[in-house]
């Protein structure tokens, strides 16, 4: 089967590797659709993991289920579930149209009882087989069991790619306990920018402004419901914001930006009593440097949000499912597999482009 495996940021090779091969308990995936995550294109981050099989964003069509799986289906007819688990792997069936977590967790330790699920060693250590942007996919019998679920049959695979990154924004908005009629502010327009925007306007934002600098984006940001734009290239961020809001500033400030100087500047945009949510890290080794003071007597709170568990993809498929996110709104690119490193590229320029998939049609 084909694979695409990134060495370095700028070395991208299509290789050939034998297909998995699965265990009792596992799944084999034929791949539909994969999408590029923006947190890949970040030299930094993607190349500490190399080498390795991209992709963490597919949705496909079980072709092969492990001996375990064909036994129970014909033995059991209901299984107890832990309440945040989607399907006990039973219910899986040859010729399923599923989107697959690349991580999974444990839903036993300290941690996924309070929902922290990303905290989870076990979550830390699964995987996908062996990557996202492959013919074919393992999908470990822990993936299986506590995030894998099963398509509706309105939606497509495209459909089924968005559900992690609409998860993550799910989540993310959860830690920040948006709260109705707030003000919010998302710097940075990019696919998960946009996905902010549709997201805060279903969960009932009063206001929402958004902040980039690319026209493209900025355009699409109307479309998917900014009340306002503040093009950052052509006017200061925080005295446009002052005047938006006559002086308020914003409820809730979302930095998607891998910027310290941006996640600054987005503490300078938080009103009194709001919130700055981080939604992407900053780059190694640089340092913020904030006033404490400042923070404490405006009693303004600064919330990150990393990734996503099982609530929070469940959460995305109801959201997508609804129509309030969809690949016809937000995919702009499709490539065959052959064309990795140019989706690569296309995505890492973060300019006429939203999210960006390679497709196994």
């Amino acid at each position: 089967m084909k694979v695409a495996k990134l060495y370095s940021f700028n070395d991208i090779r299509i290789e050939d590797i034998p297909v998995p091969e699965i265990g009792p308990g596992d799944a084999l995936l034929k791949t539909k659709a994969s999408g590029i995550c923006s947190g890949d294109v970040m030299p930094w981050y993607i190349e500490k993991k190399a080498p390795l099989v991209l992709g963490h964003e597919p949705a496909g069509e079980i072709v092969e289920l492990g001996t375990d799986i064909l036994r129970s289906s014909h033995q059991l007819t209901h299984s107890p579930t832990h309440p945040f688990t989607q399907l006990p792997i039973h219910q899986f069936k040859l010729g399923d149209r599923v989107f697959v977590h690349h991580h999974a967790p444990c839903l036993k330790c300290n941690f996924c009882r309070r929902g922290d699920y990303v905290q989870c060693e076990t979550w830390k250590n699964t995987k996908i087989i062996p990557g996202g942007i492959s013919e074919y996919i393992l999908i470990p019998q822990i993936n299986l069991e506590h995030d894998t679920l099963k398509l509706p049959d309105n939606l497509n695979f495209e459909d089924g790619t968005l559900i992690e990154p609409t998860a993550c924004v799910v989540k993310a908005l959860k830690r920040a306990n948006m709260r109705h009629r707030d003000t919010i502010l998302i710097i940075g327009l990019g696919v998960m920018g946009q996905l902010n925007i549709l997201l805060a306007r279903k969960f009932g934002a009063g206001k929402i402004i958004g902040a980039d600098m690319v026209p493209f984006r900025i355009e699409m940001a109307k479309e998917f419901g900014a009340d306002e734009i503040i093009d950052v290239s052509k006017y200061n961020l925080v005295d446009s914001l002052k005047d938006l809001t006559d002086g308020e500033m914003a409820d809730l400030v979302i930095v998607g930006p891998n910027s310290v100087d941006v996640m600054k500047q987005g503490t300078s945009c938080a009103g009194a009593g709001g919130t700055v949510l981080f939604f992407t890290p900053a780059k190694p080794g640089e340092q913020l440097t904030i006033e404490p003071n400042d923070l404490y007597f405006r009693d303004i709170n600064i919330i990150t949000s990393y990734s996503c568990g099982p609530t929070d993809t469940a959460d995305a498929l109801k959201i997508i499912e609804d129509g309030t996110v969809r690949a016809e709104k937000l995919v702009t690119h499709r490539f065959p597999i052959e064309k990795t490193a140019e989706a690569f590229r296309l995505t890492a320029e973060a300019k006429d482009s939203l999210t960006v998939l390679i497709t196994f049609y």
